[in-house]
């Protein structure tokens, strides 16, 4: 325990020191983005910093990937643009969420580039360039996601309406595929085709639909600008194939406690696991108040309903099944086949990372690496390994 620097007595660790830790492989974070940035030919290639860059840390993802060569990056909402731009003056900023009435202000001040999603928010764009000077747009077509932007229809009306004003000129046009972690799903080629007739309906325009697996369907996906997001963090892009992409975040925890169950004993909650055998239990410090979800529970008790195996860490180098329920902070592992020993509170067990891949996790969890990231709490401490030169 470090000392006040004033007083000399003894000051309180910050939350999640010493229980809970996140390193993250900043070297790992610039070479994903160049892997990107090299299967997208010869597109640009842009960075997603949504979610406070997937949970991993807003400035040091920005400063990373503008670093490795990125200058266009896109975020949920204007307040993340604003941060963005705090940290990286020169770039060029959009935010997927558009523009609505009130927030109009943060865009003419950071230079954030919105993304037109409606009719809606097309008016009140109009309205803020018409009263506060011009700022670029994209304009954001929906081909076949039924979420946000524009039908095709009215947009290749929006192309052909002479009426339209002369100040409105969006810089891009941009999709989202639905479907593109399945590349054998024809829904891809339909919103494809759907989003070549309107980028062939503006002309000479940028255009960007790929993601991080709209990025593997190839060339024909790629336009000028491609968007990855959950790639460059080290997840995984297209479902049943290995997972190309470096590791970036290790999420540990450290045991507590080591304890011996006898055979007929329960552990947990709800008694929901028996020991068949005496066993020997790591109990750490994590929970589902730092995103290691409750789903993640053994498999064989009632709350988990994904069907799959249940999860493990990984513990000296070997895995450890979960055992019982994952709680609000503490988690058990089986380690009764770990030699005699070798396990010792204190020691730390990896959740994800480096040698339990994420995707796995996220499987054993009935859910994707996305939520995974975007759900780490605020209890780890965070360690930043430095951009190797």
């Amino acid at each position: 325990m470090s000392k006040h620097p004033a007083s000399g007595r003894p000051t309180l660790p910050v939350a999640g020191e010493d229980h809970a830790r996140l390193t993250i492989d900043l070297s790992a974070l610039a070479d994903n983005w160049r892997a990107m940035a090299r299967r997208s030919g010869a597109a640009r290639t842009a960075a997603v910093l949504k979610a406070d860059a997937y949970g991993i840390g807003l400035e040091p993802a920005a400063k990373t990937f503008h670093q490795a060569g990125a200058r266009d990056f896109f975020v949920a909402t204007p307040a993340e643009g604003a941060a963005v731009r705090t940290a990286l003056p020169d770039a060029r900023i959009y935010v997927l969420s558009g523009m609505w009435a009130g927030a109009e202000r943060l865009f003419f001040e950071f230079d954030l580039v919105p993304v037109i999603v409606s009719e809606e928010q097309l008016v009140v764009f109009m309205s803020a360039i018409a009263d506060g000077g011009d700022i670029p747009c994209v304009l954001h077509v929906d081909t076949g996601m039924s979420r946000l932007g524009l039908r095709v229809e009215d947009a290749l009306a929006l192309a052909d309406d002479i009426a339209r004003p002369a100040s409105f000129s969006p810089i891009m046009l941009l999709s989202h595929l639905a479907c593109a972690d399945e590349p054998s799903h024809a829904l891809n080629r339909q919103q494809l085709q759907r989003f070549r007739s309107v980028v062939s309906a503006f002309g000479d325009i940028d255009a960007t639909l790929a993601n991080s697996a709209g990025i593997f369907l190839g060339e024909d996906y790629h336009f000028t600008l491609t968007r990855p997001g959950i790639a460059l963090y080290g997840g995984a892009a297209v479902n049943g194939v290995p997972n190309p992409m470096k590791p970036v975040v290790t999420a540990e925890a450290r045991i507590l406690q080591v304890r011996d169950v006898k055979a007929g004993e329960s552990v947990g909650y709800g008694a929901a696991v028996v020991c068949a055998r005496d066993t020997r239990v790591a109990i750490a410090a994590i929970g589902y108040a730092d995103g290691y979800m409750r789903s993640l529970s053994s498999a064989g008790i009632p709350l988990r309903r994904t069907g799959l195996a249940g999860p493990s860490g990984m513990l000296h180098g070997r895995p450890v099944p979960v055992i019982g329920r994952v709680t609000m902070d503490l988690t058990h592992f089986d380690v009764t086949d770990m030699p005699a020993g070798s396990v010792r509170p204190g020691d730390f067990i990896e959740l994800f990372g480096r040698t339990m891949p994420i995707e796995d996790v996220a499987r054993a969890a009935g859910t994707v690496d996305y939520e995974l990231l975007t759900s780490l709490g605020n209890r780890y401490e965070r360690r930043y390994e430095a951009v190797k030169k």
